[in-house]
């Protein structure tokens, strides 16, 4: 049901690499800060689908594909239970298996994987129960049943690890919190909120930063978002052993629940990351509505099939229903893959754009976007290909004088 999809991924530095020492101060001989010398880490990337989850709209039958993309929209929240190193086992990556059953009592979730700690499967547990409840079926039919796999690999930008160092470990607790501070990001439900960088000091008499300043956003939305993050992340326990410590923290944000072009205040590259999470979700729509219409196909089928056995004519208002309801249906088929296809354009653009800069590292990124774009240019004709041949199936009354 879900086609595989070819993501380019980078190792793009976008935070992790806060207080890294310069090179030209050191061979000059001059003194370098604090901050320049300690690498601080654990600055990745917060979606806000954490704070609002999305609200799917799941059809009233359900099939293998419908549970298929009700999971797969809630990979963001999976992943962001994977952050938290108390989640996961010491290996790097950590694998999980769900297997999603439905029957007329609703839905239930059973976990597996490797690397993945009890209060790891408890957090995804609550992510599932939550968030994937495709609608029960009729009573006496028969169970659907659908399997997802998830992988995290653990690195810099997309999870935490204590221990690297006082200041890293400071940053690791910021990023954690961040789920908490949802009434910060209460204006950016369905946008994404702009980058911004905290100046951070701590000092070894506190046990809280001595200092906390934000740069300004460049916006009032912006500037409004760091006025309150500030108090939050001032109140964040600290603790130093050296007598001073300078960094800074670069919030950047993504958000799952935006439109593909929600993301225009970011720079490039981390708007190539943004539509790779809308990505996931236009691929989730797509697989409900694929889903949704098989029953309407099968139930247009079945009466089609009586008619012509019995050519009872007292059965055209149900043709005529049930082939409407598979109409409609297509439509939805149709419309989630044009959603993926303007994710796919404004995708292609931006790796085209950042390759002109550096062809090296975005070639590759191009081409798999080219090719994703291809694909579903041609679901989508496919589709619509599909959609009027079902049109043209339904009965239609004719009147004889």
């Amino acid at each position: 049901m879900l086609r595989r999809l070819a993501v380019a991924s980078f190792a793009l530095t976008v935070a992790a690499c806060a207080g890294q020492q310069k090179p030209d101060a050191a061979a000059a001989g001059k003194a370098v800060p604090t901050e320049e010398k300690v690498r601080i880490t654990n600055q990745p990337p917060f979606d806000l689908v954490s704070c609002f989850p999305r609200e799917l709209k799941m059809p009233e039958q359900n099939s293998q594909g419908v549970v298929l993309g009700a999971l797969l929209s809630a990979r963001p929240q999976v992943q962001e239970c994977l952050v938290d190193p108390k989640n996961r086992g010491p290996e790097a990556a950590t694998k999980v298996e769900v297997k999603t059953t439905v029957t007329d009592q609703g839905a239930t979730h059973v976990l597996s994987g490797q690397n993945l700690t009890p209060e790891g499967t408890a957090c995804i547990q609550k992510v599932l129960d939550t968030q994937v409840q495709p609608a029960a079926l009729a009573k006496g039919a028969a169970p659907v049943e659908a399997t997802l796999p998830f992988e995290h690999t653990a690195s810099g930008l997309n999870s935490v690890k204590f221990g690297i160092n006082e200041g890293s470990d400071f940053t690791g607790s910021v990023r954690l919190a961040q789920p908490s501070w949802c009434d910060c990001y209460a204006n950016f439900k369905d946008k994404v909120p702009p980058a911004l960088t905290a100046k951070v000091k701590l000092v070894k008499a506190q046990q809280t930063p001595a200092q906390v300043t934000f740069e300004p956003s460049g916006s009032t939305e912006g500037d409004q978002l760091a006025a309150c993050l500030q108090p939050k992340l001032a109140a964040l326990p600290a603790k130093l052993s050296s007598d001073e410590l300078n960094f800074s923290y670069r919030f950047v944000h993504f958000n799952s629940n935006a439109t593909s072009e929600a993301s225009a205040t970011l720079p490039s590259e981390l708007r190539f990351l943004q539509l790779d999470l809308v990505r996931t979700q236009r691929a989730a729509d797509q697989a409900i509505a694929d889903g949704a219409r098989t029953p309407a196909a099968q139930a247009f089928a079945e009466v089609v099939d009586r008619y012509q056995k019995t050519k009872n004519y007292k059965l055209f208002d149900e043709l005529e229903s049930k082939c409407n309801a598979l109409v409609a249906a297509d439509t939805r088929v149709t419309e989630s893959i044009q959603g993926r296809q303007e994710t796919e354009q404004a995708a292609l653009a931006i790796a085209q754009e950042m390759k002109v800069k550096d062809a090296e590292g975005w070639t590759e990124a191009e081409a798999a976007t080219q090719k994703n774009l291809d694909e579903t240019v041609k679901e989508l004709a496919e589709a619509q290909k599909i959609a009027t041949q079902d049109k043209g199936a339904c009965p239609k009354k004719t009147y004889k004088k």
